[in-house]
C-alpha cells in the first residue's frame, strides 16, 4: 500500500520559508511577473490573476493581453504595465505575437500563461512559437494554455525551468488522455504520472489538492472548502503561484505555498462570511495577512 503523502501544514511551511526581500530592496528585488491572459469575453481573468500575483508579493507586474481589452485591463489594474498584443477575429492572442511574448517573459522571473485565453487551436500555435524561445523563467500554465501545452509535451520537457501545471480532475483527464473516473480513483498516481510525463510541478486541484514533482516528491493539501468552487478561483490560485515564483521561490515551493494560501484564504472567508457566496476577488486581500502569519515563528 502506498504511503499517504505529507500534509501541507503551517508547520511545514514555516520550515520552508519563502524568499524575503531585505529592507534595502526596491521593487526589482521582489521580482517581475508576466501574466498573459484575458479575452473579450473574459477580461476579468487577467485582472484577477494579475492582482493575485501582486498580493503574493511580486514587485513589478506586466500584463499581456489582446488589444481590444488592454486599455480596460490597464484601468482596472493601475499597478501594471499592460502590453496590447495582436488579436485574431475570435479574440485570441495571434500566433505571430509569440516572439514579442517571449521577450516579455524572458525579462521576468515568472510568467503565467492561460487564464481566459480564447481558441485552443490558436493557443496551441502560439505555444509552439513561444515555448522554444523561453529561457530561465518559471512558467505557470493554466486553463486553455495548459490544455494546449499538453499536446506538445516535448516543448514542456525542454524548458530550462520546470513548468507548473494546475489542472482540475477534468483537465487532468484530458491532458493524460484517460477517463475522469480514473483520476478520481487514483489522484496521487495520476498527479505523479503527469509530473513525470511533462517534467512539471503538477497541482491536481480538488478536495485535497495533490502536488507532485517529476523527482517523486508529493504533498497533500487540505486547506480550502467548497466555497472555492466559484468563478475566478483558479485564476487567483495561478496568480498567487506566479507571484511567489517571481519573488524567487522555486517551482515546487511556489506551488505548495500557493495552494495552501489559496485554500486558507477561502477558509478565512468561509468562517467570516459563510461557506458559500464569497467571491474570488475577495480572496486576494487575505493573502498578505496569511503570509505574514506564516512568517512568524511558531
Amino acid at each position: 500500500m502506498e504511503h499517504r503523502p505529507p500534509s501541507v501544514t503551517p508547520h511545514l511551511l514555516q520550515g520552508w520559508p519563502l524568499p524575503s526581500p531585505s529592507d534595502d530592496d526596491d521593487k526589482e528585488g521582489r521580482g517581475r511577473v508576466l501574466v498573459a491572459a484575458g479575452s473579450p469575453e473574459l477580461p476579468g481573468t487577467a485582472i484577477l490573476a494579475a492582482t493575485a500575483a501582486l498580493r503574493a508579493g511580486a514587485g513589478k507586474l506586466r500584463i499581456a493581453t489582446v488589444a481590444s481589452i488592454a486599455p480596460h485591463v490597464g484601468i482596472a489594474v493601475p499597478e501594471a504595465r499592460v502590453v496590447a498584443l495582436a488579436e485574431t477575429e475570435r479574440g485570441a492572442i495571434a500566433p505571430d505575437a509569440a516572439a514579442r511574448l517571449a521577450d516579455l517573459a524572458n525579462d521576468c522571473q515568472a510568467a503565467l500563461l492561460g487564464p481566459g485565453l480564447a481558441d485552443t487551436d490558436t493557443i496551441r500555435a502560439l505555444l509552439r512559437g513561444l515555448l522554444p524561445r523561453l529561457r530561465d523563467v518559471t512558467v505557470i500554465l493554466d486553463s486553455e494554455a495548459m490544455m494546449a501545452a499538453a499536446t506538445c509535451p516535448d516543448a514542456l520537457r525542454a524548458l530550462p525551468t520546470r513548468p507548473i501545471l494546475t489542472p482540475h480532475a477534468g483537465e487532468m483527464a484530458g491532458m493524460l488522455g484517460i477517463a475522469k473516473d480514473r483520476v478520481a480513483a487514483d489522484r496521487i498516481g495520476t498527479a505523479r504520472e503527469a509530473a513525470e510525463r511533462f517534467r512539471a510541478i503538477v497541482a491536481l486541484k480538488g478536495a485535497g489538492t495533490v502536488i507532485a514533482t517529476p523527482n517523486g516528491d508529493i504533498w497533500s493539501n487540505r486547506s480550502g472548502n467548497v466555497g472555492l468552487a466559484t468563478s475566478g478561483s483558479g485564476d487567483t490560485l495561478s496568480g498567487i503561484i506566479a507571484g511567489l515564483a517571481a519573488r524567487g521561490a522555486d517551482p515546487a515551493q511556489a506551488t505548495v505555498w500557493g495552494v495552501y494560501l489559496h485554500g486558507a484564504a477561502g477558509d478565512g472567508l468561509a468562517e467570516r462570511l459563510g461557506p458559500l457566496g464569497f467571491l474570488a476577488r475577495e480572496l486576494l486581500a487575505e493573502i498578505p495577512v496569511l503570509m505574514a502569519e506564516l512568517g512568524r515563528p511558531a
